[in-house]
């Protein structure tokens, strides 16, 4: 057989080898390749990414892993969070972040802090003081689909005081965090953590209620491989604003990106991203105590934004008095006081274009307080995503959580479980109808004989989309301290397009 004969063989079995096999017709026979539609298949890999925690020897810190049953088989895969190269804010900062300096701490990067043994059933781990570092995570085969991993932190005094939560974030190459501050009275850090095994290199742009902020030190802040570095927002600018937007994209590689705030009078908490830009915003869980709403707003574009905002209570949506309407110019933010807007029911926050014939895509956070004087507490709800077909949030206690569903269109059913326990207790599923155009804030159901923690699984059932939120108290000092996690869908589903053999590309 000739050398050429042997060629075409060998490349018509190469890429049939690549395209899989599928029903095909032979190049000029009349005949047709059948298009196949694409499917939903369970995703085989996820990343996550948990900041450092520390910044006060107080800090005692609890991690959470979790992935819900039932997520997808194959092969029994492994989800490990473990420490990443740590980097001190000491060595990050200066001048314009980090820029290659050596560690100060050195840690196993090797052992796994929390290892998840099977789907269903969280695993927790401890940590304590200011030099505990972030965490990388990966989780593969059956552990992959839907998994989730909740840090959360208590620091009992000091200037950081309050309860601390985050749900981990994965890996991406461009985060909005509107509701950040260069105030005197505020301390906030944007924490950066590259997964990779290569540097990342990222920018931070920041604006105010006038434009950009001036900052000559914000670009080309390296991200060594598999650490973390956190960048204090106020030595990025000489700019004093009390609404600050907060804008992250990497030039190479990708990053987690999460900020950490606080405040001399109100705490600490996580800020995590706001949901993409867009011509409508939900926030869920407004708690039905606060005393104090600030919503803070910013439109990317090149156009102005004008926005109806309504508040979605138990009961229907109604109009704060005196801010029915927000004006968001073209790359300002715009902070509105809300002050104790439910006024002691638990409710949503809807932002809507006010005009049906132009949205403007903004992004949007709210800085929520509650407590009065020397007992007040903030937490912060970014506009997120629908649950979609399946969210999560982990780290629940026995009593201190509450669960806010919102429906902002029509009437919709969830399906909500309480997973086991991390030490003990077997799941319980509830059903839930939240109304359209409601709030609907209810205690969680609680796994029958819990022991330690355990995972919240909300799934959409039937019905328009359903947002949600999952608040966590708990009382310190004489301070209800509390946190804030939406549950965005958690994309445990991949959509994978059929691929057809179709020899007619080989005709001449």
């Amino acid at each position: 057989m000739k050398s050429t004969s042997l060629s075409l063989i060998a490349g018509i079995v190469a890429l049939a080898a690549v395209t899989g096999f599928a029903a095909a017709t032979a190049p000029g026979d009349g005949g047709t390749t059948e298009a196949k539609t694409a499917t939903r298949l369970p995703v085989e890999r996820s990343s996550l990414l948990c900041p450092a925690p520390g910044l006060s020897d107080l800090a005692e810190t609890t991690y959470t892993s979790f992935t819900p049953a039932g997520g997808g088989g194959g092969e029994a895969g492994t989800a490990e969070l473990k420490q990443s190269a740590a980097t001190t804010a000491e060595d990050a900062m200066g001048k314009g972040g980090s820029k290659g300096k050596k560690d100060k701490k050195t840690t196993d990067a090797g052992k796994p802090v929390v290892s998840l043994k099977e789907p269903g059933k969280p695993a927790t781990a401890d940590a304590s003081g200011a030099d505990t570092p972030a965490l990388v995570g990966t989780a593969t085969g059956r552990l992959a689909p839907g998994w989730t991993a909740q840090q959360t932190t208590t620091v009992e005094a000091g200037g950081g005081r309050g309860l601390l939560g985050v749900s981990c974030t994965g890996p991406d190459t461009d985060f909005w965090f509107p509701a950040a501050s260069t105030a005197k009275s505020r301390e906030d850090y944007v924490h950066l953590t590259n997964p990779d095994d290569t540097a990342a290199v990222a920018d931070i742009e920041l604006y105010g209620p006038d434009g950009s902020l001036k900052s000559d030190v914000g670009e080309g802040i390296t991200v060594p491989a598999r650490s973390s570095v956190p960048v204090l927002i106020s030595t990025l600018t000489s700019e004093v604003a009390e609404d600050v937007t907060v804008h992250v994209t990497t030039r190479t590689g990708r990053v987690g990106a999460v900020i950490r705030t606080a405040d001399d009078g109100t705490g600490s908490d996580w800020l995590a991203a706001s949901a993409d830009p867009s011509g409508t915003l939900v926030f869920p869980g407004i708690p039905a105590d606060a005393t104090s709403v600030r919503l803070v707003a910013f439109a990317p574009s090149d156009d102005d934004a004008d926005l109806n905002v309504k508040l979605l209570g138990k009961n229907g949506a109604i109009s704060p008095v005196g801010h029915e309407d927000l004006h968001v110019k073209s790359r300002m933010t715009a902070g509105i006081d809300l002050k104790d807007i439910t006024k002691g029911e638990p409710g949503s926050l809807l932002l809507t274009p006010a005009r049906s014939n132009k949205s403007t895509p903004v992004v949007a956070a709210l800085r929520v307080v509650r407590g009065k004087g020397s007992g007040q507490e903030v937490g912060y709800i970014p506009a997120t995503a629908p649950v979609g077909a399946q969210a999560t949030v982990a780290d629940n206690r026995a009593k201190g959580s509450t669960l806010s569903l919102t429906a902002p269109g029509a009437t919709a059913t969830v399906k909500v479980t309480a997973s086991a326990g991390s030490e003990g207790g077997e799941q319980v599923v509830k059903t839930y109808t939240v109304k359209g155009r409601t709030t609907l804030a209810i205690t969680p159901p609680v796994p029958s004989g819990l022991k330690g923690g355990y995972a919240l699984t909300v799934r959409t059932e039937s019905g328009g989309p359903v947002y949600a939120a999952r608040t966590l108290s708990i009382p310190l000092n004489g301070v209800q301290m509390f946190t804030v996690q939406t549950l965005p869908d958690d994309g445990g589903t991949v959509e994978v397009p059929a691929a057809v053999q179709d020899l007619a590309v080989l005709d001449d």
